[in-house]
């Protein structure tokens, strides 16, 4: 089975793809239409799923699923932006809820029936599950998905596409996370690679600011969503959850195999009093958006609990009780849960039925692009903590080869190391250190939690409609002019 270093890299590189190519998807379904470009995604990802299952090298299993980023951050983002299109404000809150919880089980079951077939069968399997499911959903898509749309040619929408937005948004995304994946892992952090292209990509954000401002015609993101406070507010929200929430997933697994000697499956299995709890809220949390109307409390307990979850965690040791763990998870995981939807519906309601799907789009950007971060910078704290232990290990009599193990990114490749010690001093030295590094990361995501209650404070409330204004999609549609300013709501 792959490392939990692997698994990290292969992770970040889905999540790059998603973070940018989100708002292009959304734009290209706005010019012409949601179904074909939904059945456009879904086709690169049944493709990108075949080049996986028949890989014979890594680079054609890495560009494989490079292509499934492209495609899953597409496919993930249009549900929501149909979704929107369907339903009016009120009613596609439950809907959603109903729609997360759905996704947080399959994110549950996934890693585990993923576990299963590479034991079993094969870890192709991971990938020929896929093309059944794939099949099944386009059928139903042709069948039933029924979102009006005004007719655009081919080259008419080709003119359309905002490309100098599409390439300094690319080249901004793109280079700023290849950069921060980069840096500590393949190269020094001040090696001339990372620092090009972190400087360059930073740069490339002005000039694609600039684009949208004052050239492009229709933009990929529209920048009057930040001159609103509420939305402003709701997408720190996002980013703060985002940043957090993924941590769980990625990193709480180190603990669990180098500290409390849980083998790959069963840790996964112990990511379940987080994931269905989540699932679980997200389905109550669009109950009450559709029975009330109001988000902002969902907002509010949600990012309490997520704060308070995380910082709990601060706690594990090596002496930790799996109930209190459990304990400790269940409270993150219901947070967590209450904020998948509530800031979308949030940022929604300040803007025009006809901006739904670009405000989508923004808010997935900015998502993953903080899940991004979030793993990178996670993974550069537990490397530097394991480095300070080394003096600790060293005193505790570890021989080098075994510091060697311990030291930086390749502790992340050893978490059983310390179960194979047959000195109960070192096993019991190199806990410590596992503990001490993830209790680092512990402490800075639920710092980030803690400004996530902050940034929920100035989210403004809104009327929800139960009253639905048909979207149609095309070009006609986008040369109306908008509205000069977004509501703002008390």
């Amino acid at each position: 089975m792959p490392s939990l270093r692997d698994r990290s890299w292969r992770g970040i590189l889905l999540l790059c793809q998603a973070a940018s190519s989100g708002p292009i998807w959304a734009k290209l379904s706005d010019i012409w239409g949601r179904k074909p470009i939904v059945l456009a995604a879904l086709a690169i990802f049944f493709a990108a799923s075949v080049v996986c299952a028949t890989a014979k090298t890594m680079m054609a299993l890495i560009v494989g699923r490079a292509f499934q980023g492209v495609a899953g951050g597409g496919l993930i983002l249009l549900v929501h932006v149909c979704i929107s299109d369907l339903f009016s404000l009120r009613v596609r809150g439950l809907i959603m809820g109903f729609t997360e919880g759905i996704w947080a089980i399959a994110g549950g079951v996934g890693p585990i029936l993923g576990g299963v077939f590479a034991s079993l069968v094969s870890w192709r399997w991971c990938f020929y599950i896929n093309l059944p499911i794939c099949g099944i959903a386009a059928i139903l898509i042709v069948l039933f998905l029924d979102i009006r749309h005004e007719h655009t040619s081919f080259f008419d929408g080709i003119r359309a596409i905002d490309w100098t937005g599409m390439i300094t948004f690319l080249a901004f995304t793109l280079m700023v996370l290849l950069g921060l994946n980069f840096g500590g892992a393949i190269f020094p952090w001040d090696s001339a690679k990372v620092i090009a292209l972190l400087v360059v990509g930073s740069l490339m954000i002005f000039a694609f600011i600039y684009s949208e401002t004052k050239i492009a015609r229709y933009p990929l993101i529209p920048m009057e969503l930040f001159k609103n406070r509420s939305c402003i507010a709701a997408l720190g929200v996002v980013t703060f959850h985002g940043f957090v929430f993924i941590s769980a997933e990625y990193y709480l697994p180190l603990y669990l195999q180098s500290v409390l000697e849980l083998n790959p499956l069963k840790s996964g299995l112990l990511l379940l009093p987080f994931i269905v709890p989540g699932a679980i809220a997200g389905v109550i949390c669009g109950v009450i958006i559709h029975r009330t109307g109001h988000f902002r409390p969902i907002i509010w307990v949600g990012s309490v609990l997520l704060c308070l979850g995380f910082g709990l965690l601060i706690s594990l040791d090596a002496n930790t009780t799996f109930g209190t763990l459990v304990g400790f998870l269940i409270i993150g995981g219901v947070g967590s849960g209450l904020l998948f939807e509530a800031p979308l519906i949030a940022v929604q309601s300040q803007v025009e039925q006809k901006d739904v799907a670009t405000a989508t789009s923004t808010l997935s950007f900015i998502r993953n692009m903080s899940l991004t971060v979030s793993v990178v910078i996670g993974g550069t704290i537990f490397q530097n903590s394991m480095d300070t232990r080394a003096g600790f290990l060293k005193a505790a009599g570890l021989p080098q080869d075994a510091l060697d193990k311990l030291a930086g990114e390749s502790a992340m490749a050893n978490v059983h190391l310390p179960s194979t010690f047959h000195n109960e001093a070192w096993e019991r030295a190199a806990k410590e250190a596992f503990a001490y590094a993830t209790r680092n990361m512990w402490i800075t995501y639920a710092a980030f939690a803690g400004l996530g209650v902050v940034a929920s404070l100035f989210v403004g409330s809104a009327h929800l409609s139960t009253e639905h204004e048909e979207t149609v999609t095309g070009l006609k549609r986008e040369k109306e002019p908008a509205s000069s300013a977004l509501p703002e709501h008390a």
